[in-house]
């Protein structure tokens, strides 16, 4: 039996063993994901007990995405340069080899929901300024567009964050007036999200060809995608950013390359 999963801290709450069992199944493969709750200060010894256990490869969530880094014997340049990991691949001789796939995920879910969309030349407001945001950064300039603002709570973190894209940094005072002239509005923050509180930003600038992207997707549609159609806007809600950011994973454990299918979108947002 091949074996992989996901490890976090808490991680009860986590859809990819949905995500995972769901592809198992449909290849055939006799193989197991499961979730490995570890806490930061086991970290090290969590990990190396996974690699002992005969774990081909796991899948990495908050709080270790950063942490986990030090423990790789090589890292992708991708993952580097984002200054996260979330897929790993154990080898042979038990070294960890980390990638990140969230910036696949993120342009993955657009080109297959927009494919008429057009990433050279474009303009891009991202919101926010964490974790998820670099991924993006990363997404958006491999993909041609390099006129990028930025705005955040905290300027700050914008101006860290936007250092290596050259983007511009708006004051969240004025995040509205950066929505003007975007073909492309992206919400990486958890504002918005079953619990948190919503994003207050208001999109009457914005032109009918704009793509509105959330990547929040409890609820999939998120009072920012409802106000972005009412604006007659084109919108991407965040159910395939997730899914997608999967595949790369499940094909460097388990040979195959998945399909993102309706009919799994479902099953992870619980309609059947």
């Amino acid at each position: 039996m091949i074996k992989a999963g996901v490890i976090g801290h808490p991680i009860s709450h986590s859809k990819s063993p949905l995500i995972h069992g769901y592809w198992l199944k449909q290849y055939g493969i006799d193989g197991e994901y499961k979730t490995y709750d570890i806490a930061p200060e086991e970290l090290e010894s969590g990990v190396r007990g996974l690699v002992d256990a005969g774990l081909v490869g796991f899948n990495v969530t908050l709080p270790h995405k950063q942490n986990i880094m030090p423990l790789c014997k090589t890292v992708s340049d991708e993952a580097r340069l984002i200054g996260a990991v979330n897929t790993i691949t154990v080898l042979k001789n038990g070294d960890l080899h980390g990638h990140n796939t969230d910036a696949f995920g993120f342009a993955q879910n657009l080109k297959e929901t927009v494919p008429d969309f057009k990433w050279d030349g474009a303009t891009a407001t991202v919101i926010g300024a964490g974790g998820a945001a670099r991924a993006i950064l990363y997404a958006l300039y491999q993909n041609g567009i390099t006129d990028i603002r930025i705005t955040n709570r905290t300027r700050e973190s914008a101006e860290n964050l936007g250092a290596a894209y050259s983007a511009k940094i708006v004051d969240w005072d004025d995040r509205n007036s950066s929505l003007v002239g975007s073909d492309l509005i992206i919400n990486t923050t958890s504002l918005g999200m079953k619990g948190q509180s919503p994003l207050d930003i208001n999109l009457k600038g914005i032109h009918k060809n704009t793509v509105v992207y959330d990547i929040v997707y409890a609820p999939l549609m998120t009072d920012l995608l409802q106000q972005a159609e009412q604006q007659g806007a084109r919108i991407v809600t965040g159910i395939g950013m997730l899914l997608h950011q999967a595949r790369p994973g499940f094909e460097a454990w388990f040979g195959h390359f998945p399909d993102v299918t309706p009919e799994l979108e479902e099953i992870i947002l619980g309609i059947n």
